[in-house]
């Protein structure tokens, strides 16, 4: 049996006998809850008087007026003109009908979840709903279910409808959800959910999707759009940021001081609805989405996994990533957000070249909280117009620049390892070796790998890294600002030193990889940059 039924804006709990409006509560006796319920289970069959009093009222003698004031009452708070009516109808000597369309907040169906094999051996969760002309993917923030999203008839209306228009892929990073759980100091980075996201891409024959990122998710979606043009229709970005700490240029990110408040929210009532007065105002008054919501952080991350993300989330930045975005992209922000502040999703825009911005009216932070019918208008319009002919030379990378003291070539074993650790290009000198990467993790794993490699035959070297713009073009040699970059912070190496670009470090929160300070380079037409030594060696499988 439904445990509520909506008409119109509004939801009749049925277990709390509770009427809400557009998440508000309104308020009516007992007894006209009694009678609206009873009238809605009968929905367009007319309902007599008598039939009400033996229903409301059993086995009580009571005064024919006291149905009249109840009615009374339920259009006076349903805002039902007795004369025009849209909810109650009254049938001259027969009784009343209500006469809405009404729908059962029933869990629907919820699709099968598949399993994936992706890096690591992990195995990674996700659905595939509709057949429309496109894929994408969406990309929840901070923790998911795949499977907890149907109970919740909002975001599984809003999933439906993105089904309508295209080919819907869900899946829940790992370590989080019904993916496979993983040590907590190996929860997913950036670089590694890329890497999830190809493998359901790939498990399900998709060649190119629109990647679809909300808050957190935002990010992830950016930098593979900026990485993987090639497999990237477009970007969309619901409700997203740059980065979660303050700073000059970014004003609108949390304080220190206010994220040490969420973290302590994490660690004292992680299992409860944390965060949903910020995420979901219009409904955080709601005590059925308030327990569907502690339910489904409670079956998304576990309380030590939850505050492992959310530090690794404080310490991620795009900014830097967002001018490489070259596939169409939209923008969504709500004007009111309460949790993401909507000048960041302007300043995401402003940064990606040719990014369409919208802002829409509304205070949720979580698109199928409020008006979720003007955020899927806006996605199914802009899908509309995509094209696809977009150039996939122009791409994010990791470069990684070694030099080797050596008077001979470089070791064959050296070079073999740039394959193992899955290098996209390699360019060879005497005693250089420039190579690109896919992500900065896996980079400086294999800079670690090749550097203690050469220790080991006498041959000492020195490496640069750094992420940006990189170009491979048929029968040239790789170039671009990333390229450039890591060739200056190589120079400033010394010999058996791997140093990397500040970017790197942004891109790596919750990698294990730590870093050290050591100044800062610029050179004619680039950016300055922060140079970091990468001061604590990991072991890690490519």
């Amino acid at each position: 049996m439904a445990r509520s039924i909506s008409f119109g804006p509004f939801r009749l709990d049925l277990a709390n006998k509770q009427l809400w409006r557009d998440g508000a509560p309104v308020n009516l006796t007992p007894r006209a809850i009694d009678v609206l319920i009873y009238l809605a289970q009968n929905a367009g069959e007319v309902v007599t008087r008598e039939q009400l009093f033996q229903a409301v009222w059993p086995g009580v003698h009571v005064a024919d007026h006291a149905l009249s004031v109840q009615i009374r009452d339920i259009r006076k708070a349903l805002e039902d003109d007795i004369h025009d009516s849209r909810y109650i109808e009254t049938r001259h000597k027969r009784g009343y009908c209500f006469k809405a369309p009404i729908a059962s907040n029933e869990a629907p169906s919820v699709p099968e979840t598949h399993y994936v094999e992706s890096s690591g051996g992990v195995n990674i969760a996700y659905q595939v709903i509709g057949e429309g002309p496109v894929d994408l993917v969406f990309v929840m923030g901070w923790v998911s279910n795949v499977e907890y999203f149907w109970t919740e008839p909002r975001c599984a209306r809003f999933l439906r409808r993105l089904s309508e228009f295209s080919r819907v892929i869900l899946f829940d990073k790992r370590g989080t959800g019904l993916s496979d759980r993983v040590p907590l100091n190996q929860l997913p980075t950036i670089e590694q959910r890329m890497e999830d996201v190809h493998a359901v891409l790939n498990e399900i024959g998709s060649k190119r999707a629109v990647i679809c990122g909300v808050s957190e998710g935002g990010c992830m979606s950016a930098v593979f759009a900026a990485t993987h043009p090639e497999r990237t229709l477009a970007l969309v970005m619901i409700g997203a940021y740059a980065r979660r700490r303050w700073a000059e240029d970014y004003p609108w990110a949390p304080s220190p001081e206010a994220r040490q408040v969420l973290l302590q929210e994490i660690r004292q009532h992680w299992g409860k609805p944390v965060g949903l007065e910020e995420r979901a105002p219009s409904v955080a008054a709601d005590p059925q989405f308030r327990e569907w919501w502690a339910s489904y952080l409670r079956m998304g991350a576990s309380p030590g996994a939850a505050l492992a993300l959310t530090i690794m989330n404080t310490e991620t930045d795009i900014r830097y990533i967002l001018p490489l975005v070259r596939v169409p992209t939209l923008v969504l922000h709500r004007s009111g957000d309460l949790c993401l502040k909507v000048e960041e999703g302007r300043y995401i825009a402003s940064r990606i070249p040719g990014a369409h911005f919208v802002e829409l009216p509304g205070n949720d932070h979580l698109p199928f909280v409020g008006d979720q019918e003007s955020i899927l208008r806006e996605i199914e319009s802009f899908l509309a117009e995509v094209q696809s002919a977009i150039s996939d030379e122009t791409v994010l990378a990791t470069v990684l620049d070694a030099e080797f003291r050596t008077d001979t070539a470089v070791d064959a074993g050296i070079v073999a390892l740039f394959d193992c650790f899955r290098a996209r290009h390699v360019q060879r000198t005497h005693r250089r070796i420039t190579a690109a990467f896919d992500g900065p993790a896996r980079a400086i794993q294999c800079a670690i790998t090749v550097q203690t490699k050469a220790a080991t035959l006498g041959m000492p070297s020195r490496i640069g890294l750094h992420t940006g713009e990189f170009l491979s073009q048929a029968g040239s040699s790789i170039s671009g600002e990333a390229v450039a970059i890591a060739s200056l912070i190589r120079d400033r190496a010394a010999w058996d030193q791997i140093l990397a670009s500040g970017v790197v470090q942004d891109l790596i929160a919750g990698s294990g990889i730590a870093f050290e300070p050591h100044g800062r380079v610029r050179a004619s037409g680039f950016d300055e940059w922060q140079v970091l030594e990468v001061h604590t060696p990991v072991t890690s499988t490519p």
